[in-house]
């Protein structure tokens, strides 16, 4: 199915109730080579993508393209497992039919993750970086100048429970601002210099808008990036994106405890 027949979120949220699917707690959105969450996914109900009117099978290596429904943490959760991006050729609104559909099924909390590339010289490939900023190089953070002055992604409270909950599990963590690149060619060495110099911490192309719509919608969003590689000029290493299932496969069960210790909280 073609980006442009894809219809509102609100009459596939509406088609998922007629299937029982009912309201929801918190969703999850999975980035490259982090879909095993799902394995934590009690009593759950799956549809792939493009068995729901209205969507659409995702593209990218590490995204399953489908959709869950289930408990996790004690809580009734939607997990997305993969996301549309700007560069397979999907409008800014396309690549939110995620959080706008867990905004319609109810869900308060969401909680969005991507695999990144390192910019902090001092990250580490496998390193869990909490987003505690965002960073647009294009600026206009995908809201007019008025909608921006009400609009700030200010995760103060998830960044202090999702260190309690690492402390208690013994899992290490980064924290550090998100810049989006909106691709789809990885950045130049130049261009990650300026972006060091600019605050960023990691890089990637997508989670940004989507936490941006999730403040827009009333929901309280969380970002946490995988470093998968360092980034552009950092690392002699040619840049590869068979690098992603590595990093996961490193951290994969870090990540699903963080979520779900999250989740529970």
């Amino acid at each position: 199915m073609s980006p442009q027949s894809q219809s509102d979120p609100s009459a596939i949220a509406a088609h998922l109730r007629r299937q029982g699917w009912g309201k929801v707690d918190a969703a999850v959105i999975l980035g490259s080579g982090l879909g095993d969450f799902t394995d934590r996914i009690h009593n759950a109900d799956t549809l792939k993508y493009d068995e729901i009117p209205g969507m659409h099978g995702t593209s990218v290596a590490g995204h399953e393209g489908a959709l869950y429904r289930g408990e996790a943490g004690g809580k009734a959760i939607l997990a997305f497992a993969g996301r549309f991006h700007r560069y397979e050729g999907y409008t800014l609104d396309q690549t939110l039919f995620p959080v706008r559909i867990a905004a319609a099924m109810g869900a308060r909390s969401i909680f969005i993750s991507n695999a990144a590339g390192g910019i902090n010289l001092r990250f580490s490939v496998g390193d869990l970086m909490l987003i505690d900023d965002l960073l647009n190089p294009g600026s206009v953070l995908f809201a007019t100048s008025s909608e921006r002055e009400f609009i700030r992604y200010k995760p103060d409270h998830w960044i202090e429970k999702a260190k309690k909950v690492a402390c208690r599990l013994g899992i290490t963590l980064q924290q550090g601002c998100y810049l989006y690149a909106q691709g789809p060619s990885y950045e130049t060495p130049a261009e990650i210099r300026a972006f060091r110099i600019m605050g960023g911490d990691s890089v990637g192309m997508s989670t940004a808008p989507e936490l941006i719509e999730a403040l827009r919608l009333g929901m309280d969003p969380f970002g946490i990036s995988l470093i998968t590689n360092k980034a552009a000029g950092i690392s002699k290493a040619k840049l590869d994106h068979s690098e992603i299932k590595e990093a996961a496969e490193m951290r994969k069960k870090d990540f699903a405890d963080l979520i779900e210790g999250l989740i529970a909280d």
